[in-house]
């Protein structure tokens, strides 16, 4: 397996190519705008792109389906039936499914949005908006917030340290790294840590 990085400077988004060397085949995941780049990444290596995956329904991370769609005709999966009309494939709930040679896990994971998805291919989680570097999605109130940090900690925390997260928005992370230092999921000695740093800086006394 190799994943492909692009960004998408429209919505300062994350698509990833996500190809199976010896099949010839490839998935993307989020497709917030299709470049010649991205085009030429799949002619060029005579790629046959056998699946889009969506991990949520916002246009920054959805916009490039429209073009991607007259040129291709992959499988589209996400959790909201609107993303791609009746060729959506629908997920629901936590399940499997087979593309490129993959064996894809997906799971639910609402609270940034009704239908966020989080996608795990080997020992990478794309994970959308819903957990970035540090971070969590954005929530529209304290209800979905309650319901994102546990459904993050309980679906995504729990799997191995070394499983690297690949987010919607902003650098690569770990589960191990989240788990040591993302403020949002609650962590209190070390927030209390840093607050007492910020408030109390250390302050060094010469004679």
């Amino acid at each position: 397996m190799k994943i492909y990085f692009h960004l998408n400077l429209e919505g300062f988004s994350n698509c990833y190519i996500i190809v199976n060397p010896e099949k010839k085949e490839a998935v993307i995941i989020d497709p917030g705008k299709i470049t010649n780049q991205i085009i030429r990444h799949i002619e060029d290596d005579k790629y046959n792109l056998c699946a889009v995956l969506v991990t949520h329904n916002h246009g920054s991370h959805t916009r490039g389906l429209t073009t991607l769609r007259k040129i291709y005709n992959p499988k589209i999966y996400a959790a909201d039936y609107e993303t791609a009309g009746s060729d959506t494939n629908v997920l629901k709930g936590n399940g499997v499914i087979q593309a490129a040679g993959f064996t894809i896990g997906y799971m639910s994971v609402p609270g940034h949005s009704p239908d966020s998805m989080c996608y795990k291919i080997g020992k990478v989680i794309f994970t959308g908006d819903t957990l970035s570097a540090g971070k969590i999605g954005s929530t529209n109130n304290t209800y979905a917030r309650s319901m994102l940090i546990s459904n993050v900690q309980t679906k995504i925390l729990s799997q191995q340290d070394d499983i690297t997260i690949m987010p919607g928005h902003g650098p690569p992370s770990s589960i191990a790294a989240e788990k040591q230092f993302n403020l949002d999921l609650g962590y209190p000695i070390l927030r209390e840590n840093i607050y007492k740093t910020l408030r109390y800086p250390q302050r060094v006394i010469s004679d």
